[in-house]
């Protein structure tokens, strides 16, 4: 769920009360290090770094990002490297450390289960945040936004304490040319080779739209597949291309059609666990999937909005306010995000959603997630983002038809959570909310008198529910499992 909207503290909860806990494991290294800036007011970021096992590397990442007090409110976050296929020892280790930092407190202080969901668009820092995960011990893997077909296999070599590879799409690149990201944990953890003795292979979860991918994952994917998350458009953040040409309704989005729903009858066949996701947090549904043969349900928005997650509270609440008037929507942008996927984004006044308000803001690129890697002329890897400034993105091979309406999204999904740049002009960057189609219907889950409701009402209204008569799942997808 974007970025620390499923974080520690929601995972944490979720798992807690008996479900598998999902942390989004997209921007940690951005999360880790703003949040020791803010001053880390809980002191649990730094209490987590001391359980790192690796000596020296919290010490160093202490050193350079904690703020004692928080910055102050004028100043900006400091400059981090963005990620590229040979990074610097210290962003390795910040990665590292930021995805043990989240696993951990998700998992601390309970017996219960927790995943960390990744995105296959975002490659660069794939390995060392895996290699983080499971330092700490996280029980599960899920990763969508593409075809992982190569992770099953890293995390086994990873499981054994050896070195990985992970080919990099490149855009550009010659046939037969391969540009690799890779990883020794053998080296990383020099100072502590015992380490790599207590590593566990975490299961392993491909996030698919069609039939046609869950059986190419489980014929062919790098090692063994645990299972599946079955999600449709309905699912907020990153949703699949519809197939075929490419068609907009009146209101700009994409047309999904009947070639776009999952055949659940083949992905049965394939034996392995599923579970259906998108719009899936409603009333009934949990038992609507378990008579289709799904082993549960994802449920993202519903839990977006809680108590416990990471998004803004005046976001949040104004978020609620809007269902609670029938005024929560969500536009599936097919250009917003510079991946070429299409990403739903809540519409929402004040935020990036409002065109005057994105068109206001001056194009940057200072964090890099999204950055799709290119071959230079002379065959060397360089970075371009269709949402830098146009002219930079020129001068890098790339079109000008490929910037038209695409949006920063790295920047306004670390704002969501309050860790928002702070530019020279003294602006700071907006938040760009994400969400599916159910945050229409989240103030169902307010208990009476209420203005906020916590995971624990989502949980009891979900597993309670009735089950309706339902013929088929039309494949209309859930974000993180409710197991």
């Amino acid at each position: 769920m974007g970025v620390a909207v499923s974080g520690w503290k929601l995972a944490g909860r979720i798992s807690e009360l008996g479900q598998l806990g999902v942390v989004s494991g997209t921007g940690l290294s951005i999360v880790l290090a703003r949040g020791l800036q803010a001053g880390d007011p809980s002191g649990k970021l730094r209490h987590a770094l001391q359980q790192f096992p690796v000596p020296g590397v919290a010490d160093r990442i202490v050193e350079k990002y904690f703020i004692a007090g928080g910055k102050a409110s004028g100043d900006a976050y400091k400059v981090m490297p963005m990620p590229t296929l040979q990074p610097e020892p210290a962003a390795v280790e910040l990665i590292v450390a930021a995805n043990f930092v989240e696993v951990f407190l998700a998992k601390e202080g309970h017996a219960g289960v927790v995943g960390i969901n990744y995105l296959e668009k975002i490659q660069l820092p794939t390995l060392p945040s895996l290699f983080g995960a499971m330092l700490a011990g996280v029980d599960y893997v899920l990763m969508g936004a593409g075809i992982p077909r190569s992770i099953p296999g890293v995390l086994d070599t990873l499981a054994r304490g050896e070195p990985v590879r992970l080919k990099i799409d490149v855009a550009g690149a010659l046939p037969g040319e391969d540009f690799l990201s890779e990883f020794d944990p053998r080296k990383f953890c020099a100072g502590a080779l015992p380490v790599l003795s207590s590593l566990t292979r975490p299961r392993f979860l491909g996030i698919v739209a069609s039939a046609t991918l869950a059986m190419t994952l489980a014929k062919k994917a790098s090692g063994p597949m645990d299972g599946f998350v079955v999600e449709g458009p309905l699912a907020g953040g990153h949703n699949a291309p519809p197939r075929g040409a490419l068609q907009l309704s009146t209101s700009g989005e994409p047309v999904y059609g009947e070639r776009d729903v999952v055949d659940l009858g083949k992905i049965r066949d394939l034996g392995l666990p599923f579970w259906l996701a998108g719009a899936c947090g409603q009333v009934g549904k949990l038992d609507e999937a378990l008579r289709l043969g799904a082993a549960g349900i994802q449920v993202g928005t519903a839990f977006a909005f809680c108590d416990e997650s990471g998004i803004d509270p005046v976001l949040k609440q104004r978020a609620i306010e809007l269902s609670r008037a029938g005024r929560a929507w969500v536009f599936t942008d097919p250009v917003a995000s510079p991946t070429g996927f299409p990403f739903k984004v809540l519409q929402m006044s004040g935020t990036l959603s409002a065109p005057e308000e994105y068109s206001a803001r001056e194009r940057i690129c200072d964090l890099g997630f999204l950055r799709q890697v290119y071959r230079r002329a002379d065959g060397t890897p360089g970075y371009r983002c269709a949402g830098e400034p146009v002219s930079d993105f020129l001068r890098k091979g790339g079109t000008l038809a490929e910037t038209q309406g695409r949006k920063c999204l790295c920047n306004g999904l670390a704002a969501n959570v309050g860790l928002g740049q702070r530019r020279t002009d003294g602006t700071e960057e907006l938040a760009l909310l994400t969400a599916g189609d159910e945050v229409a219907n989240i103030a169902q889950f307010l208990p009476p008198d209420s203005d906020s409701y916590t995971a624990a009402d989502v949980l009891q209204r979900l597993l309670a529910a009735p089950a309706p008569v339902a013929a088929d799942w039309p494949g209309r997808g859930c974000p993180e499992p409710v197991s």
